[in-house]
């Protein structure tokens, strides 16, 4: 299957953090934007895995790194790494924000909790 039958150039990001984090109070290491529809989750060094997560629940096969200085998609189907197009920005989180983050809510042992 096509790489980019799992990609929407024209959908923004739904933030700048993981969105599943935001409503439960928890917090990622780095973060991945689902590239059909947009959705923000953590990646799967975070505690609760939220991209992978999501990706599971709606099919939508394809993500994207949402880290400032990297452009690499993954897609699940294949478990491969890919170059692919722009996306709608913005096409990473703010420059300031914290990985791991956001800064209130990471734990002190944040380190000995990632998988």
């Amino acid at each position: 299957m096509d790489a980019r039958s799992g990609i929407d150039v024209s959908v923004p990001p739904s933030g700048t953090g993981c969105i599943d984090c935001e409503a439960s109070g928890g917090w990622w290491l780095h973060l991945r934007r689902c590239a059909q529809c947009g959705h923000i989750g953590c990646c799967d060094n975070s505690p609760s895995r939220h991209a992978t997560a999501h990706a599971r629940s709606t099919g939508h096969p394809v993500i994207r790194s949402f880290e400032p200085g990297e452009d690499w998609f993954w897609d699940y189907r294949s478990s491969t790494y890919f170059d692919g197009p722009e996306l709608a920005p913005p096409a990473h989180h703010p420059p300031d924000q914290t990985a791991p983050g956001p800064a209130p809510r990471v734990p002190a042992d944040w380190a000995d909790r990632l998988h």
